[in-house]
């Protein structure tokens, strides 16, 4: 019996939860798959799966045995990755999921600027709003908001999702503008449908507040929402990732400045047993290096924020100065006074 492919296939099938999928992403067929997991339970002298006709469960041996299993091919295929490493460059498929919002408009050149830097590693991308959990879906790594619950991922944060509510200035124009979250309900609402506090919605401001928001439009894909707003179907919700350079340029408006929604992360989750991969290790620190810190697009948004506010204040210097012009003539003219 050969004990790491035992140990390889049995690690496999715990994080797909399908002996299926194990020999897909193993390149072997589920023959192989079962005989290797009851080779191992057989030398271990106990079950390490609870199976059915709908699932793959680990028992309560193969829950405790899994961790170390997981570090141990994870172990051998960082050394083995290594020793490649010594005599030539990194190499083989990168697969990634990524989110929409992120893939459109800013990852394009950071991709090109990993393949420059590491030629020889394929990059095989599919985009999609759909949280997934790698292992499940065959990928290395997966670039979204969501989490999916699984004890056998690593997550790593890359940097804040910020969300305001906006619209064109042609709506609002025509509807008027909400001052205050409850406002929000007397006017057409374009929603992402996600989100995992589904219609709830919970705003930071003056007061906290939280209601039910009903949409006229509710979609999975935040471009559709951008294009209702630019349209001027109503008042949609978006992360400044999609819309700043709508709001840098006018196109878009924000509205209830006063007020925010907190914050999501853009996460880089991947297997725990791929966490020594080189091609995996290389991609996730040069995206958490190129994007870490406050988004260009946010500060963006907030240095022309603060420009608006400095010009505010100077319009509002002279208006004054003005005024104490005026004042000063007529007291001038009038010397009663």
């Amino acid at each position: 019996m050969d004990k790491f492919e035992c140990i390889q296939a049995f690690v496999r099938v715990a994080e797909t939860h399908s002996f299926v999928e194990a020999a897909r992403q193993l390149n072997v067929t589920p023959s192989v798959i079962t005989s290797r997991v009851k080779k191992l339970e057989s030398y271990i002298q106990s079950p390490l799966f609870h199976r059915s006709t709908r699932a793959v469960t680990l028992s309560e041996a193969g829950a405790n045995f899994f961790e170390e299993c997981a570090d141990l091919v994870s172990h051998v295929d960082s050394a083995l990755e290594r020793m490649r490493v010594m005599k030539t460059t990194p190499t083989g498929v990168l697969r990634l999921q990524v989110l929409p919002g992120f893939a459109l408009g800013h990852l394009g050149s950071a991709l090109k600027d990993f393949s420059s830097k590491y030629p020889q590693i394929e990059l095989d991308i599919t985009v999609s709003d759909v949280p997934v959990n790698p292992v499940d879906k065959g990928y290395d790594v997966a670039l979204q908001v969501f989490k999916p619950a699984a004890e056998t991922l690593i997550e790593r944060s890359l940097f804040p999702v910020q969300r305001v509510f906006c619209a064109s200035p042609v709506y609002l124009q025509r509807a008027g503008v909400p001052l205050t979250p409850p406002d929000l309900l007397r006017f057409r609402l374009g929603l992402y449908s996600a989100y995992p506090t589904r219609d709830r919605w919970t705003f930071k401001g003056p007061e906290e507040v939280s209601l039910v928001l009903p949409a006229a439009i509710r979609t999975n894909s935040v471009h559709m929402l951008r294009d209702f707003a630019l349209s001027g179907g109503g008042i949609t919700c978006l992360p400044t990732l999609v819309c700043g350079e709508d709001l840098l340029r006018g196109n878009l408006v924000r509205v209830l400045d006063e007020y925010h929604i907190p914050p999501l992360d853009l996460l880089a989750i991947y297997p725990a047993t791929h966490r020594r991969a080189l091609k995996v290790r290389l991609f996730v620190e040069f995206i958490t290096e190129r994007f870490s810190g406050e988004p260009v697009w946010d500060k963006a948004l907030r240095d022309q924020a603060r420009a608006a506010a400095q010009a505010t204040g100077r319009t509002s210097k002279r208006a004054g100065a003005g005024e104490r012009n005026k004042a000063a003539r007529r007291d001038h003219a009038d010397p009663q006074k």
